[in-house]
């Protein structure tokens, strides 16, 4: 009881300094409108006590770019240990010559000179705002006439938490970026009070809380204490760093790019940031903390290093890839691995069976897309098995799992010695020199010799520019998300003058590797400097659900986009031929709109901003060479302008999303009239009949009901019964449940059958 009269009594405190740190502070370091700082300017907005600082910085990993980040600036912090806590629009870089400035108008923007327009904003011009601040603690906050706090970065986190700043149920800390490919590592706080470590958005390696509370924050405490803390009931959880309550002047949280979450406290003594706290005790337990870099394991020394099993395996300093099987001449055999724990990582589903260590062998080397397994006996005999050549692990010798790596049985071939010719032996005979001729022919020689010379020269020096940019595309790697411009003409070469057309408006072409991709025609309508701008926000979305976009065309009154290639096109295509949709079991086409599902919901809420998809269909979702589902053509509303609320954009995709299981599941095409039907069969028991008559294999009864179901709640008209896309994916894998929906269309029947009535009255008086 003392304990909590303390720690009440303690919060009141800290609660008073803050509110009187906030009224003193911003009296003095006022930012008026029209203020502005540039990149070459080495100028930058300060607090009033000195600690904290805003302005530009340049990106080690990206040369000639520049970012505006509000870092710590206090005198006793070395400039090198002046770490960044906040950066605007996340992973949004800019030229050289950029500016921020806060705008007579109250907008806080971020103008990039080499694009010659706004690349972030605060979005604030209609706010009434008249002032900024860059409060003692860190925050940057911007003021109305009434001295209101309109819009704050506390609000907007990027990879650090300050103390007092809160993290609310929806945002997120993410990762930073390297060399301009966004991080798949996220801190979550989810509406049910968890606060999750996630990779991607489907897989948690770190989560506490009650999943039963709501309207729970994260916030870290000035004495070195991370809690979550609910509105009415105080404290639920909390963890101490080392030094908690010790005399420490500043802390940080962050999410370091290894996707640990750690908590930092700035030594004196030292003069260095110390790790007082994280998150996974065991850096090898974070998910793919290797990636695709191997296996995880420490050294002698304690540290975490990434190993290859197999040195000849390695493609590049960063990739250790398992090779395809398909080749092997004699056969494959299993590597043992003792202690060693392996799972699949793109994509992450690993088949998981109880099973003998002998028949877990005997089912990986009888499968041919089998890579690995993974026998783990710690009282339940598990396999897992890989089906991928991305693989990671972790290696300790405390681990209770042995991992077995299939390779080819074959043997390795010597490379073959050739015995060097013996020269011809110099002959003795005697001809007679012939001197004109001899001159005739050298000067012939000569001649020719030239012409070709300058002819090639003027090919290679034609070619090596209409390639150069194509080159770097097709040999950049897989990861990158750096977009490649391409002129009109190469786009030609790409598509062959646009001869093998795939689609309304879609070609396939081919890089000078071979490498197929697949090339939009847009409207010519939209501003060039809109279109890059937008396209530089969707060119940094990377996802296994979402097409990669690999360039485009912005030349003149021509837009084109370059996609990377399905093999097997889009899932209109399968549903509309009847050969082609015997392909599409039901075990496929559950996993296809799991697959979107996760995509979409990558697209709400795993970006740095929300990404609305707004022509979500079966035509928009292609197949890969595995059948594997990609969402293609998302984010195209921000290269029109669209403008909607987040809100009304989310439910739009959820509602395309429903539209489109019950095409996959039926097999028939959208249509108001289908989905009637669909429901209608549904609810009167009969949803056998709703599935597809083309389906050879028997559909699970339980899995079709939970398909249905969440379907219909997707297609509510009544906008607040609609499921967010997050919800969706948790029905569609089984780990939440859904209830009976109540009828979706009656309101837009009613709707539909007024406007039909309408418009036949308005028919009516002009032909009177």
């Amino acid at each position: 009881m003392l304990e909590q009269q303390k720690f009440l009594y303690g919060s009141s405190l800290l609660l008073f300094i803050s509110l009187g740190s906030f009224l003193f502070g911003v009296v003095i370091s006022e930012i008026p409108l029209g203020s502005k700082l540039s990149v070459g300017g080495n100028d930058s907005w300060v607090s009033s006590n000195g600690d904290f600082a805003i302005g530009f910085f340049s990106r080690p990993d990206m040369p000639n770019r520049f970012s505006v980040a509000i870092r710590f600036d206090s005198k006793s912090i070395p400039v090198d240990e002046h770490s960044m806590v906040w950066v605007a629009g996340g992973d949004v870089t800019v030229s050289n010559s950029s500016y921020l400035e806060l705008q007579m108008n109250g907008e806080l923007v971020l103008f990039d000179a080499l694009q010659g327009q706004e690349v972030w904003s605060a979005k604030t011009s209609q706010l009434s705002v008249v002032v900024a601040f860059l409060r003692d603690d860190g925050n940057l906050i911007l003021l109305n006439e009434k001295k209101v706090v309109v819009w704050q970065s506390f609000d907007y986190p990027t990879n650090t938490l300050l103390p007092g700043q809160r993290l609310s149920p929806f945002r997120t800390l993410r990762a930073a970026s390297q060399n301009g490919v966004s991080s798949l590592y996220s801190l979550y706080m989810n509406v049910s009070g968890q606060l999750q470590l996630r990779w991607e958005s489907s897989i948690i390696y770190w989560s506490i809380g009650r999943p039963s509370q709501s309207n729970v924050n994260a916030i870290l405490t000035s004495y070195g204490s991370l809690q979550l803390v609910a509105p009415t009931s105080g404290p639920l959880w909390s963890v101490y760093g080392e030094d908690h309550n010790d005399t420490v002047k500043f802390r940080f949280l962050r999410l370091d790019v290894d996707g640990n979450l750690r908590l930092y406290s700035w030594m004196d003594v030292s003069q260095t940031w110390r790790s007082v706290w994280q998150a996974v005790e065991n850096q090898c337990n974070v998910f793919a903390t290797c990636d695709q870099g191997g296996i995880c394991a420490f050294n002698e020394s304690g540290s975490p290093v990434c190993t290859c099993l197999f040195s000849h395996m390695v493609h590049s300093n960063t990739k250790c890839l398992f090779s395809s099987q398909h080749g092997c001449k004699s056969g494959s055999i299993l590597v043992e691995h003792a202690d060693m724990f392996l799972y699949g990582i793109y994509p992450v589903n690993d088949s998981i069976s109880v099973t003998s260590l002998d028949k877990c062998k005997r089912m990986c080397l009888s499968d041919s897309s089998c890579t690995a397994v993974t026998f783990t006996n710690d009282g339940s005999a598990k396999c897992r098995m890989m089906k991928t050549q991305y693989i990671s692990g972790y290696l300790d010798p405390s681990l209770s799992s042995t991992s077995f790596v299939k390779t080819c049985s074959d043997p390795m071939a010597a490379d073959p010695v050739f015995p060097l010719k013996s020269p011809p032996r110099a002959r003795n005979e005697s001809y007679n020199i012939c001197i004109p001729c001899l001159v005739g022919a050298a000067s012939g020689t000569i001649f020719m010799f030239v012409v070709i010379q300058l002819a090639l020269g003027f090919y290679l020096y034609k070619r090596r520019n209409t390639y150069k940019r194509l080159a770097s595309l097709a040999y950049s790697s897989p990861g990158s998300k750096c977009l490649i411009m391409l002129s009109f003409t190469e786009i030609k070469d790409l598509t062959e003058n646009f001869n093998h057309r795939i689609g309304p408006k879609m070609f396939k072409g081919a890089l000078p590797d071979n490498q197929p991709v697949a090339i939009k025609e847009l409207e010519a309508t939209i501003e060039a400097r809109k279109f890059r701008v937008a396209l530089s926000k969707v060119g940094s979305i990377y996802h296994k659900g979402l097409v990669k976009l690999e360039g485009y065309c912005c030349e003149s009154d021509r837009r084109y986009l370059v996609y990377e290639y399905a093999e097997n096109g889009s899932v209109e295509k399968f549903i509309e031929d009847s050969t082609l949709a015997e392909r599409l079991t039901w075990r496929k086409r559950k996993e296809i709109c799991l697959s979107v599902g996760r995509a979409i919901f990558y697209l709400h809420t795993g970006c740095r901003e929300f990404v609305c998809h707004g022509n979500l269909k079966c035509e928009n979702v292609v197949l890969d060479e595995n059948l594997e589902a990609k969402v293609s053509e998302f984010g195209l509303g921000m290269l029109y302008g669209e403008a909607a609320s987040n809100m009304a954009s989310a439910q739009k995709d959820v509602e395309d999303f429903g539209k489109m299981v019950l095409t996959l599941v039926s097999g028939l095409k959208e249509a108001n009239d289908v989905f009637d039907w669909a429901y209608k069969e549904w609810f009167e028991g009969r949803p056998g009949n709703v599935v597809d008559k083309r389906l050879e294999d028997e559909v699970d009864p339980d899995e079709l009901e939970r398909v249905l179901r969440i379907s219909f709640w997707c297609l509510q008209v009544d906008e607040r019964l609609k499921p967010s896309m997050g919800e969706v994916v948790k029905v569609l894998e089984g780990s939440l449940p859904v209830d009976p929906p109540p009828p979706p269309f009656s309101c837009r029947r009613s709707r539909r059958e007024e406007e039909d009535s309408s418009e036949l009255g308005s028919v009516k008086d002009i032909g009177m």
